[in-house]
């Protein structure tokens, strides 16, 4: 039983390290650093609010053996050139966004100071050249580990962190009161990638499907979903870790969290070498850099994937490589060419990709709840009750901050 559960497990991990870049050590590190404690509520609202869609990807593949993006092709083409345009208007800023905080990481790391664009374009070379060579086995080894060690290094910050107590003040508040404009449109980015963006609940989906070829093994929809049980809670889990870290040793002093990648990714590094002492730098940074790189080679491939299933279904294509390939060209030619328009505005960069996903969302959460709940799977195989009335709950709460957005904008 336990050897089976070894080759179910790895999507759920997968997606861990997708969701725990930029929403986690940016994202959340920063509403803990600005605000303490007080968008914590919000911060597990979205977690907790966005998981049935993610989960839906999880089950659905499971039980048909096929992706979301063939459910959605099932229910019309045009759910699935929906989709496409959505995934070509958020594609290139995301990956734009989590490949400028790995580089700003790679530059602490060999503690040279190179020229951004330079390190960018030979991150996304070696991302390029892991992901050709198609070995999902490959990605799936190096994710695991990563998580690994970056759950252990932040779990050991996060208990020193509590143990010394805040820096700077303890009159922290859990609820957010007075806030401006400017601290909503922050609320919204933050949810917006909060575990992630509910459009990618899609490659949860694909990744579940390579895994039982990889393995050749069919797990049952207990083990599949343990698997990503264990990959969400890891997320939430390490969301306020780092808000605590922000809030205990940033919270209540007049440092505000640098606008460039590589200085962010000195104060970063800070974080934890404050809480741990100076003997655990290289540990953090070889641990954070990794996570981040794992994100980045995630994002590449997550994508991908979804443009080459996209166009196989519309196409009618047995599996093309040569779609994949392609793929991973344009995607990283077009955020590398973004990255330049925002190289000197580091968080609004990080802002507008979270918030374009945020904007999105309903339209996946609506598509993903029509589908798990369609004629394609056994009433015995559907979702329990509670987690209907969860995914309807999290579609009106994902409607109505879309709706907010569009007043505050």
């Amino acid at each position: 039983m336990r050897s089976n559960f070894l080759k179910t497990l790895g999507p759920g991990i997968l997606f861990a390290s997708t969701a725990i870049g930029v929403s986690h050590l940016v994202q959340s590190t920063r509403a803990g650093a600005e605000y303490g404690f007080a968008m914590l509520i919000f911060i597990i609202l979205a977690n907790v609010l966005k998981y049935p869609f993610f989960e839906f990807g999880s089950r659905y593949a499971n039980i048909t053996g096929l992706s979301l993006l063939d459910g959605y092709y099932k229910k019309g083409k045009w759910l699935l050139y929906i989709y496409i345009i959505i995934t070509f208007c958020t594609m290139f800023v995301v990956l734009a966004a989590v490949s400028y905080v790995c580089s700003g990481l790679m530059v602490e790391l060999v503690g040279i100071e190179f020229n951004i664009d330079n390190v960018v374009l030979c991150l996304f070379l070696i991302c390029f050249s892991i992901l050709a060579s198609g070995r999902f086995s490959l990605l799936d080894h190096v994710v695991k580990l990563i998580s690994l060690i970056l759950l252990i290094s932040t779990f050991l910050a996060f208990l020193f962190t509590i143990h010394n107590g805040p820096i700077f003040t303890s009159d922290f508040t859990f609820l957010p009161v007075n806030l401006s404009d400017s601290d909503i449109l922050f609320l919204i980015a933050l949810m917006g990638w909060m575990p992630t963006a509910v459009d990618m609940s899609v490659w949860n989906s694909i990744w579940t499907i390579e895994r039982i070829e990889q393995t050749q093994y069919k797990p049952s929809l207990k083990e599949t979903l343990l698997d990503f049980n264990i990959g969400y809670f890891i997320t939430i889990f390490l969301s306020i870790c780092f808000v605590t870290l922000g809030a205990f040793i940033m919270y209540g002093g007049n440092e505000a969290l640098p606008n460039s990648s590589t200085e962010f990714a000195a104060r970063l590094v800070g974080l934890y070498t404050l809480s741990l002492g100076d003997w655990a730098y290289w540990i953090i940074i070889i641990s954070a850099f990794s996570v981040m790189f794992s994100t980045t080679l995630a994002v590449f491939d997550g994508y991908a994937r979804s443009i080459q299933r996209s166009f196989e279904l519309l196409l009618k294509y047995d599996k093309s490589y040569r779609i994949y390939l392609l793929s991973l060209v344009v995607i990283g030619a077009g955020a590398y060419l973004i990255i330049f328009n925002f190289m000197s505005n580091f968080k609004e960069l990080i802002d507008l990709a979270t918030t374009i996903s945020f904007l999105i969302a309903p339209f996946c959460a609506i598509v993903n709840h029509i589908i798990i709940f369609s004629d394609d799977i056994p009433i015995d195989k559907q979702p329990p009750l509670y987690l209907k009335f969860l995914s309807i709950f999290g579609i009106f709460f994902l409607l109505a901050f879309s709706l907010i957005f569009l007043i505050y904008v």
